[in-house]
């Protein structure tokens, strides 16, 4: 499949390739693209007990600085939010949660390397 041009096609595509490489390690979707609390969840997945919060990157060039360099304060701030969101729709007791960035770089052709960031950051740093 050859890689499509829009930024758009690209994070569908990077998402994709996430999700395959970390169901390929054990964990269990439960949700993608979620618009909770001012923010998007953009895979949530069960590791065992943990809940997961995934944030994909995807690049096609490095001008910009590695793909997870794209993970500032402000996002990880709406990641959080979002979260929260997330979390409150739940029954206690809430599970452990973490969150982790796979960053996802384009090559030639339909080449990606996957870098999978578990536990990238906690809430309020």
């Amino acid at each position: 499949m050859a890689l499509e041009a829009t930024p758009q096609a690209r994070g569908r595509r990077a998402e994709e390739l996430a999700r395959r490489h970390l169901e390929e390690r054990g964990l269990r979707t439960v949700g993608r693209n979620l618009r909770l609390g001012g923010g998007e969840l953009d895979l949530v997945a069960w590791d065992g007990e943990v809940l997961v919060f995934v944030e994909v990157k995807g690049r096609s060039r490095r001008d910009y600085g590695r793909a997870e360099e794209a993970v500032d304060r402000r996002k990880r701030q709406r990641l959080v939010g979002a979260a929260e969101a997330y979390l409150a729709r739940m029954q206690p007791p809430l599970p452990a949660c973490r969150f982790d960035v796979v960053a996802v770089e384009f090559g030639p052709g339909d080449q990606a390397v996957l870098r999978h960031l578990p536990d990238a950051f906690r809430p309020g740093e």
